[in-house]
């Protein structure tokens, strides 16, 4: 049998560099893996709140726009998550629903209370806040580079490497 017990120093490992380019292309530069898990939290709560809050009876309107809104939030998420090079185009957007989310209480509802504004406001400060990580993400990781600095596959070269001829 194989004496496997042994850990030395990766790197002595002849295809170290390899492993390391391999890691990075399956990686992809995403820094923000971690925020689509509270993207799709804040998409459930958001289509939840008004079960949650108990405001379906004084504010029905709300009712069915927060729902709408939450699930839209939460397939952004999922996209987010399933097909990232993508999606991260549509951070934008994501502000754009958290800024809507911010004053839908006076345009979508009628007289809301305080705990109606306080509750979509937070929805909508936390949307705008997530979605400016995942555009700055996406603007960081666009550049052409992962994050060990090799080109991705979008731009398989960088401006200051030449192209080879053919």
């Amino acid at each position: 049998m194989a004496d496997v017990s042994h850990r030395g120093d990766i790197t002595a490992h002849p295809d170290v560099s390899e492993m390391r380019d391999r890691y990075a292309r399956i990686l992809g530069g995403r820094d923000v893996v971690l925020v689509d898990a509270p993207v799709f939290l804040i998409g459930l709560y958001c289509a939840a709140s008004p079960w949650i809050l108990h405001f379906g009876a004084s504010q029905p309107a709300l009712v069915g726009h927060n729902l709408i809104m939450g699930v839209a939030i939460g397939l952004l998420a999922l996209g987010f998550t399933v097909n990232p090079a993508r999606m991260y185009g549509l951070s934008w957007a994501m502000c754009a629903i958290g800024v809507w989310m911010i004053i839908s209480p006076w345009v979508v509802g009628r007289g809301p209370d305080a705990g109606v504004i306080l509750n979509n406001v937070l929805i909508g400060a936390l949307t705008v806040l997530l979605g400016l990580v995942c555009a700055g993400a996406a603007a960081k990781t666009g550049r052409g580079t992962t994050t060990t600095g090799q080109a991705t596959t979008a731009e398989p070269y960088s401006r200051t490497e030449a192209r080879p001829e053919v």
